[in-house]
């Protein structure tokens, strides 16, 4: 036989068929290498930083870029605003800090997390921003409010930067803020990874700056840049004026002002580090004033907060978000969409994103507010609609005879308020609203945001009741709201107390069982990170 000999070349019959598979390699290959060529420009990219820096108790309009009366309250977060976007119809779910910080970073209302008062969630099951952040390749750290951001404690932060080693940093300190802002992300960098920081400052919650938690001065070693005295400070409308009134509100805008140096040595060491223009920024109160009708309340100032972001290359500096409601329940819902990231099933807030380009957003007419349970677990249930102009509360706790229970009463100005409504009408009347509350509630905040005048049985407004039921039973039915049932028989009196009854009972069994064992959840962090500089 003869031997098979290879050329070369091909035949002739085969070089067009090579030709084709050639350039169709070519093709092929430079695909891969301008996707490759894409990816490395993308992975070159630096990826986003988070900063969520809160404050404690802080009203709305206590900020002057939210039109505070009073100058020089927090020039650091009005510097803020100026470079970022500010929302003027923002609000938090609740006027408690902790199910309201709950809220915020896990986008779910509290009957949906089980966090409706100061209590802890060992068996919660539903993804936290520390989940969340930490799937997505984040260096997670938390300064202040540890306890009251999550579900359960100790959560699985990377790091509980209120503590280091042994130490743990004064809270009412400036100081403090700057320091373990500068070491989470300098901890973060050490991990190779984006940093996801919250940072939650103290003021101006009670004690206020130079008095102790009885209101009794003492001497305060963390001075705010600015003191404010009381015959400056305006009086909100839903108070009443009164020297010791106004002398508490001096203490409480000195501690606006001393939360406002905490901001600025917050964002300085963000400016030092560099990063700035990597980093979101979003700050906002966890709700309004520790003071009457307003902390633990539903009313429009009790859960309207001075919310701003600050996205580099989105956000137009300086703009303002007059258009849309949006509340904290949308914050993690928000980020995810910002970072590109999947949306957790059954969330009940929706993102807010395309607001943050100056983009329009259908639906965004109102937000839904409650109140469940203080501190002391005691069930105070409301639920609210607000619109721009009109808010409705249910309160199924109202009968006449239960007692409003609220760290508020514990205030120079309620003492101040029980004291003068023996002889005084007026504040009588107050006292006795603030006391025992009403079923229900109207009102018109664009010409009464202090909540004074009642509108529920004026036949005017009759309508707007209407629909603003409605509204609110959508959402009660939406989010699956154990309440509902009370409000449909919101006119059976017997029926709605002793729904309220059970729920104050069950709050009372929780408070005699002993603490349930805190290692068995595979969430859980055994111990967080306390690394020095």
């Amino acid at each position: 036989m003869p031997r098979r000999t290879f050329t070369s070349r091909p035949p002739a019959s085969h070089r067009s068929l090579l030709a084709r598979g050639w350039r169709h390699v070519c093709y092929v290959l430079a695909g891969l290498l301008a996707w490759s060529s894409d990816a490395a420009v993308k992975a070159a990219e630096p990826a986003l930083n988070v900063l969520l820096i809160t404050v404690d108790d802080m009203s709305c309009d206590s900020v002057g870029s939210f039109g505070c009366e009073l100058p020089g309250t927090t020039p650091n977060i009005d510097r803020l605003a100026e470079s970022g976007r500010r929302y003027t119809h923002a609000h938090v779910q609740t006027g408690s800090c902790f199910p309201s910080r709950n809220v915020l970073l896990s986008g779910l209302y509290s009957h949906n997390t089980g966090v409706e008062g100061f209590y802890q969630v060992p068996n919660a099951t539903h993804k936290h921003l520390v989940d969340l952040m930490k799937d997505a390749g984040y260096f997670v750290g938390i300064f202040g409010k540890v306890p009251h951001s999550t579900p359960y404690s100790p959560y699985a932060w990377d790091v509980d930067l209120t503590v280091d080693g042994n130490a743990r940093f004064p809270i009412k300190d400036p100081e403090s803020y700057e320091t373990s802002t500068r070491r989470g992300i300098k901890l973060a960098q050490e991990a190779g990874k984006p940093f996801c920081l919250n940072i939650n400052v103290s003021d101006p919650h009670k004690p206020f700056y130079s008095v102790n938690g009885r209101g009794e001065p003492v001497d305060d070693p963390y001075v705010p840049s600015h003191i404010f005295t009381a015959d400056e400070v305006p009086v909100p409308g839903f108070l009443f004026d009164h020297p010791e009134v106004r002398e508490e509100l001096a203490l409480y805008y000195s501690s606006v002002r001393r939360a406002d140096d905490c901001v600025g040595r917050i964002l300085g060491v963000l400016d030092e580090s560099g990063l700035a223009d990597q980093t979101m920024v979003v700050f906002l109160s966890d709700h309004g004033m520790p003071l009457p009708f307003a902390k633990t309340a539903v009313w429009y100032h009790s859960t309207h907060t001075p919310l701003i972001v600050r996205l580099p290359g989105v956000t137009e500096a300086g703009s303002v978000d007059t258009q849309h409601m949006v509340s904290a329940v949308d914050f993690v819902p928000t980020l995810l969409e910002v970072l590109g990231r999947e949306q957790p099933a059954g969330l009940d807030g929706r993102s807010f994103a395309p607001t943050l380009r100056g983009e329009s957003q259908q639906h965004r007419n109102l937000v839904y507010t409650f109140h469940n349970e203080n501190s002391g677990r005691n069930r105070s249930p409301m639920r609210s609609v607000q619109t721009k102009r009109f808010g409705y509360i249910f309160n199924p706790w109202s009968d006449g005879q239960r007692v409003f229970r609220t760290a508020t009463t514990g205030t120079a100005t309620f003492r101040t308020m029980q004291k003068l409504a023996a002889d005084d009408e007026a504040i009588a009347a107050r006292l006795d609203l603030f006391q025992h509350r009403v079923p229900e509630e109207l009102y018109d905040y664009k010409n009464d945001p202090n909540a004074l005048h009642n509108l529920i049985d004026d036949p005017a407004y009759a309508t707007i009741l209407g629909e603003l039921r409605s509204e609110m039973r959508r959402i009660m039915v939406e989010s699956h709201d154990p309440l509902l049932e009370a409000f449909d028989r919101r006119e059976d009196a017997a029926f709605v107390s002793s729904v309220v009854d059970a729920l104050q009972a069950e709050a009372d069994a929780r408070g005699k069982k002993a603490k349930p064992s805190r290692g068995k959840n595979p969430r859980r962090a055994a111990a967080p990170t306390s690394a020095k500089l």
